[in-house]
This record gives structure tokens, C-alpha cells and sequence, in this order.
């Protein structure tokens, strides 16, 4: 169960994303499903509060195969409980009407689902890939949960307006949240004044009244940081409000306490529940304090340093001491890491070893040796198991997180990104130079824009919401074009030629290399699997698509025609070296 991804008293919303998850989850919970659940969440989700269990209970809409579906009904539905539409359904919250055909991507479902209407008949369902379009599986059922903690029925218009005046008083046509609000939008940023839309709020704890819970040792000092920040953002807040002479728009903040929890409330909501609370350090023996057994594992870091002495021999030794009185797991961070310790442990004389995928399947007993691939920063020993850490033989060098695929685009996806004085491309204007966020007031209505500065002095404001129309210019200097002027549409129009004449030869020399052959090459088994074992680092994304696409290519029998690129340090020459 996911926290908001944005602080408080924001103007943004959170993430469709994290929001489709949370409500995902409070949807299992109201339904009952918790009974056998291990619910894992962050201290700023179980400090604020969330829509109550019965609301969320009566927020449902199913359909089945074979039955009626009101399509206006559905309609209505994905206003009310936060869905976007979409001409493509690509992330959880949006929807796509077609005549006959709606998709849909619920919260927290495995995929996006297609409803297929005979007339007001839901004739058939299925789950599908976003990207392909493909059938995943056939489904009977589909079940709707809401998208948002702001659900826009006729009551919860009427208790936000009757909240907001209340709070507020009177609130006029210059306040863009509460007009649209009042017209059944849903506005940026709108649940940050949750309290105001539902007649109570509760808790996470309100939604596991029996579940016992587990604290982590750190979350006396958490939770006053965390409403230390609350209220830090709050007062800002109040204070801009008050000096309206300032601003533009002016934001009117939810009191602390209706939607976070201070320590009074804390102390309410936990009180009468079963409470445990970790501690990494030795504990004096009570009635409630339990030894979990657990301690940190050895290091073999002086072994590392010292060439005389063998690594893996006093691996080795440690191995079969700790067999003796247990079973001993070695833990790594990849498939490849693992079946490199297992080739070293056999050149060092050990055997007997079985890969596991999880603890289950560690027997009872001892003398087992066993290989998992686990992503342990340390090992650790407990009373009959010892966990040996790929980092405490080989040492944190040789582990290096994944590298994630980059998407080779350069559009920009926020304005905090920029700082004044960033050179800027304007898909239509060219050249500009960020000089700044500023708030103007365009059809009555207040609007947060990009200020841009092009040659001459002219300006242009961009809203904030189409900052992808903005890309980073690939130098830090470089000549400002006239806004309004015809040489940024004359560049374009020449490079668009120079790209039409080199797609022209590509093409061409592409379809010159398709009609030769070339020799098929395909790596030597055993000898290929024992080089590759003997890879010191865990490959990367990356690393692994250009050796599979190099592998390709030399078994193809065309002639190869391939640039690896990738910065210092990434990887290129283990590419080259397994070619």
C-alpha cells in the first residue's frame, strides 16, 4: 500500500499509478480479503487518512458475460470514481469508448480488459496487452473499483462546496478548484482537500482492526519529521493565502489534522492493537523483548586483501564448519552470479550444492549447502542456518545495480527540470530561453506558465501542462530564434529534406545487404557457458539485449551491420570480448 507520491498541500495529484494501486488494495481490504494478508506500507500512507470502508465498499461496478450493461450507467461511472479517457488505454484510470467496444484499465488489474456489446448485451470480455492488443486470457467477470480517494457523486459535490464555504467562505468565480468541483471535474490536485469530499475518513488500521503491527526501529523520529514537513508546508500555505496581493492563484489549505495524523492520533489509532517494533541493536532480556536469533554473518574482507591466502579455500572451510551444525545458503544477486559461484566452489573442491528459489525450500536438518538468488547486502547466521552474501565473499565492487533501458527521447516531462537561463526548443517557435515559472491570469482564470524569451526580446508563455512541446536544446549557447519568424519553420523544412535523402541511401544500401550471405557463427556449448561464468559483475539490462542482438546477427548469415554504444564503465568490451 503505496503513499502518495507527491508532499503535502501540493498542486499536483498523485501519480495514476500509485493512486490505481492504493485504491486497489483499500478495494481487497473493504471486501473482506485480509484475513490471511501481509499488508506492507510506508509511515506517510499509515499516517493519512483515506476514504472510509463502506465507501469504498459502494463504489463497485461489475459486469458479466451474458448480462445487461447500461452504458450510460458505465459512463457515469468513470466520472464519478476518477477515470480518464483515453484514445488508447495505457496506464490504470483510463478508458476508451468505441461504439460497441470499451477498454478499460481497472486498478490494480493485471492488464487493461476489452468489453465487447451486442446492443445493451455484454457479448464477451478479455484481458489484453496494451501494446500489442493481443488477447492475454478470456474473462467472465470484470469488477470496477474507484481510480481515486475523490469520487464526484451529486453527494460529495454538495459536501465539498458546503466544506469548502464553510471553511473558506465565500468562493467565487476566480477560484478554478471549486468551480470545477461544482461542474463534476475533477481538478488537479483535488485530493489534497479529501476531508471536504467524504462525511468521515479513517485509517489503514481501520481497515485491519485485528492485525497485529510491525514497527521498524526508526519511526519515533519518522513520524516527527514527517509532521514537522506537514505542518512546515501548511504554514507556508496560510501565509501566501494571506498575502493575496502576491499571487495569482490562491490556494486555501485543509487543516493538518483532517487529513494527517499527529501524534494524539497516533497513539488513539494504535492503542489496544498488538504492537512490534524491530531493533538492528542488542536488546536487555524483559517480557517483551524477543531474541529473533539473528546475527550478522562473517566478512571475508581480510581474506580479499591478503594475497597469500586463498579466497575460496576460506570459503571453502567456513562452508563445511557451518554444515556441521546446520544448513548454509550462499545468496547472489543474478542467475549468472549464481552459476559463477557454483563453478567456483567446484574448482575449490565443494559439492553437493542444490539451487532453491525461496526458503521454503530449505529442508529441516543439517549438512545441506544450497544456492538462491536472493539481493542480500550481508549474510547473516541464526540457529541452525548461516546465509553467506555474494557482497561478504567478493565485496561490494563487484555488485552494481541494474542499469534501467533509457528511452532515447529528449522531451522534457516537468518544468523543475529547467533552471532560468536553460536553453529550450519549442516544437512551432525554435530557440528560446527558459527564464522562469510565472502565473498569469488568461479567461479569468489564473494559469501556471514557463516564461520563454526569444530573439528581440519577445516572450512566450507555455501552461505548464504542455511542457512536452518543449525539448533541451544540445548546447548550452547557441542563437535565439525570432518568435513569429519564418527561419525556425526553414530549418525544419530543410532537415526534414535531409532526412527524407538519407533514409533514401539507408534504405538502399540496407536492401543491397539483405541479398548477400555471410558465414553463421554460433558460440561453442560448455566452453561459451564457462567463459560467460567467469564474469566478474552482474550484466546488465543493457549488456544482455546487445550481447542476444550481437548473437543474433553473427548467427544470421547476413553480414553484420552493428554499432554498440554506452558510456565509460557500461559494458561495451564484455559485449565484444563474448563476440
Amino acid at each position: 500500500f503505496p503513499a502518495w507520491d507527491c508532499v503535502p498541500y501540493d498542486r499536483v495529484s498523485p501519480n495514476a499509478d500509485v493512486s490505481a494501486r492504493r485504491m486497489a488494495t483499500l478495494a481487497l481490504l473493504a471486501d473482506g480479503f485480509a484475513r490471511k494478508s501481509v499488508i506492507l506500507t510506508t509511515l506517510n500512507a499509515a499516517t493519512q487518512r483515506l476514504p472510509a470502508r463502506a465507501t469504498i465498499a459502494g463504489a463497485s461496478f461489475t459486469a458479466e458475460v451474458g448480462k445487461q450493461l447500461n452504458l450510460e450507467d458505465l459512463k457515469a461511472y468513470f466520472i464519478r470514481m476518477g477515470f480518464s479517457p483515453a484514445p488508447m488505454v495505457m496506464e490504470p484510470g483510463d478508458y476508451s469508448i468505441r461504439g460497441g467496444l470499451i477498454d478499460i484499465y481497472p486498478p490494480g488489474a493485471r492488464g487493461p480488459v476489452r468489453l465487447d456489446l451486442f446492443g445493451d448485451v455484454l457479448d464477451g470480455a478479455r484481458r489484453f496487452d496494451p501494446e500489442s492488443q493481443r488477447t492475454i486470457e478470456k474473462i467472465d467477470r470484470v469488477e470496477l473499483a474507484p481510480v481515486s480517494e475523490v469520487i464526484l457523486d451529486e453527494d460529495a459535490i454538495a459536501r465539498f462546496r458546503r466544506n469548502y464555504r464553510h471553511s473558506f467562505g465565500a468562493a467565487g468565480g476566480t477560484d478554478p478548484l471549486y468551480e470545477a468541483v461544482s461542474a463534476g471535474l475533477k481538478h488537479q490536485g483535488s485530493e489534497h482537500w479529501l476531508p471536504f469530499f467524504h462525511e468521515r475518513l479513517e485509517t489503514l488500521f481501520d481497515y485491519l482492526p485485528e492485525a497485529p503491527v510491525v514497527l521498524d526501529d526508526q519511526i519515533n523520529a519518522a513520524r516527527a519529521a514527517r509532521w514537522e514537513s506537514i505542518t512546515d508546508q501548511y504554514e507556508n500555505r496560510v501565509a501566501a493565502m494571506q498575502d493575496k496581493g502576491h499571487l495569482g492563484s490562491v490556494y486555501k489549505p485543509v487543516p493538518p489534522k483532517l487529513l494527517y495524523l499527529d501524534d494524539a492520533d497516533w497513539s488513539e489509532t494504535v492503542a489496544g492493537k498488538a504492537l512490534r517494533q524491530f531493533s538492528p541493536l542488542p536488546q536487555p532480556s524483559g517480557p517483551n523483548v524477543i531474541d529473533a536469533g539473528g546475527r550478522i554473518g562473517r566478512n571475508f574482507a581480510p581474506e580479499r586483501q591478503r594475497e597469500e591466502i586463498s579466497l575460496f579455500g576460506a570459503l571453502a572451510e567456513h562452508i563445511a564448519e557451518k554444515r556441521r551444525t546446520g544448513q548454509v545458503v550462499l545468496s547472489s544477486y543474478s542467475e549468472g552470479s549464481r552459476e559463477r559461484f557454483a563453478t567456483l566452489l567446484e574448482d575449490s573442491g565443494v559439492t553437493g550444492f542444490t539451487n532453491i528459489a525461496s526458503a521454503r525450500d530449505i529442508p529441516a536438518g543439517k549438512g545441506g549447502l544450497f544456492l538462491a538468488i536472493w539481493g542480500l547486502e550481508t549474510g547473516f547466521e541464526a540457529p541452525g542456518l548461516t546465509v553467506i552474501a555474494e557482497q561478504d565473499v567478493l565485496g561490494d565492487r563487484l555488485v552494481r545495480p541494474t542499469q534501467k533501458r533509457r528511452r532515447a527521447e529528449n522531451f522534457l516531462k516537468e518544468a523543475q527540470s529547467l533552471t532560468p537561463g536553460d536553453l529550450v526548443v519549442h516544437i512551432e517557435h525554435g530557440v528560446g530561453k527558459y527564464t522562469g515559472l510565472e502565473t498569469i491570469t488568461a479567461a479569468g482564470a489564473p494559469h501556471e506558465c514557463i516564461a520563454l524569451e526569444y530573439a528581440g526580446g519577445d516572450r512566450l508563455f507555455l501552461p505548464v501542462e504542455n511542457v512536452e512541446l518543449l525539448s533541451r536544446y544540445g548546447q548550452e549557447v547557441g542563437l535565439l530564434d525570432k518568435l513569429g519568424g519564418g527561419a525556425w519553420q526553414a530549418k525544419k523544412a530543410k532537415l526534414k529534406e535531409r532526412i527524407r535523402e538519407m533514409a533514401d541511401k539507408l534504405i538502399r544500401i540496407a536492401a543491397e545487404r539483405a541479398l548477400r550471405s555471410g558465414k553463421v557463427m554460433t558460440p561453442p556449448e560448455g566452453m561459451w557457458d564457462e567463459f560467460c561464468a567467469r564474469f566478474p559483475y552482474q550484466e546488465t539490462g543493457d549488456q544482455l539485449h546487445a550481447i542476444e542482438d550481437v548473437l543474433n546477427d553473427m548467427a544470421s548469415g547476413q553480414p553484420m551491420d552493428r554499432l554498440v554504444c554506452g558510456d565509460v564503465g557500461f559494458g561495451k568490451t564484455e559485449v565484444a570480448m563474448r563476440a
